[in-house]
């Protein structure tokens, strides 16, 4: 069955017309979904804890801020932008006895949703529109009159006309100018962790880090280590992104593709491990191991930063780093800073 994609023409921006939406955290897909919208016509209100150093960057923005509270009073619409482990406490302190009786709760991610950690009461409308990219690219891909692709979804809509507030909103945010898939809440939470833990980052990050040792440890100097295992890495991710595996390979020498085709350190093994971690996700061990331990301060999470901090293969990086011009070019140092400043921000609306 093909997915369903939705494009500019398919919404209604009308929709939102008298509508405010409060926008709840302004790290690095707040501040993009809150100028988005501002910029397509919406009213936004930002809700920050008060003593929040975001308070002055929103405002620098044009954007009003208020305390979380009182910027959900009266919204129509209230997106959750903040961290994952942060939002819950969020919703049952500020947002469940403050917000209107018919509000729409929205989310850039199914995580708090999919495991319960939130629960809507009737009445209010909960939807999703999940951006497949960073905050710093959703808002420069809408200032250059493009967009990022996303993942839409509606749930508990009693009314009838969540779908049409959920696309009215991917197209405010520009996602629409791109498409935007249906999905749901239950989909996109597994399949995001899921891709986080076993290929984008518990995948890629581990498989660099032991392929740079096992050179180093070999006798190999640590600067080619680093070349050949992390540097080229970015060169066959821009090829696959460009056309997929089959250009990945058609780009590479025949030396290469045999060497892919016959290598067995992803094997079965791999494949059993990979399920051992959905199956994790989908029974929601992975959920609750993680909030338990945000709920005791992170200790373990801020353990495990600490070790991984440290990995051999930046011993050389910085170095080696300092070599590539153009990463220091104009446009790669804007993007850096905003999605600096928006981390930043981010965290900072927590603290």
């Amino acid at each position: 069955m093909a997915a369903q994609i939705w494009y500019e023409d398919d919404a209604d921006l009308s929709v939102l017309d008298g509508k405010k939406v409060a926008i709840v955290g302004y790290g690095s897909q707040g501040h993009a979904h809150a100028l988005n919208l501002r910029d397509s016509g919406v009213d936004v209100v930002i809700g920050l804890r008060p003593t929040s150093k975001s308070v002055e960057y929103a405002k620098e923005q044009g954007l009003e801020v208020k305390s979380v509270a009182d910027a959900v009073k009266d919204a129509d619409i209230i997106m959750f932008l903040a961290p994952d482990q942060y939002q819950s406490e969020i919703y049952s302190k500020d947002v469940e006895p403050n917000m209107k009786p018919d509000a729409a709760l929205a989310f850039a991610h199914g995580f708090n949703i999919r495991y319960g950690y939130i629960k809507p009461g009737p009445g209010h409308m909960t939807f999703m529109v999940a951006p497949k990219g960073p905050g710093h690219m959703v808002r420069r891909e809408y200032m250059a009159g493009r967009g990022v692709p996303a993942v839409v979804a509606c749930e508990n809509d009693e009314k009838g006309n969540g779908w049409e507030i959920t696309l009215a909103y991917a197209k405010a945010l520009g996602a629409l100018r791109a498409g935007a898939i249906k999905t749901t809440f239950k989909e996109e939470t597994e399949t995001d962790l899921f891709g986080e833990q076993d290929v984008l980052m518990g995948g890629v990050n581990h498989l660099v880090e032991t392929g740079f040792e096992v050179l180093v440890d070999a006798g190999y100097q640590p600067e080619i280590a680093y070349f050949e295992v992390c540097h080229e890495l970015k060169m066959i991710v821009d090829l696959m992104n460009e056309g997929g595996l089959n250009k990945d390979r058609w780009s590479c020498s025949d030396t290469a593709q045999y060497g892919d085709f016959t290598s067995t350190v992803i094997d079965e093994n791999t494949r059993k491990n990979m399920e051992y971690q959905l199956k994790r996700i989908q029974d929601g061990s992975f959920a609750k191991e993680f909030m338990d331990d945000q709920a005791k301060g992170g200790p373990h999470f801020k353990e495990l930063q600490k070790k991984y901090s440290h990995e051999r293969i930046e011993t050389v990086g910085p170095k080696l780093r300092a070599m590539f011009s153009w990463l220091k070019d104009e446009s790669a140092d804007a993007d850096e800073k905003d999605s600096f400043n928006g981390d930043i921000a981010r965290t900072q609306v927590q603290e």
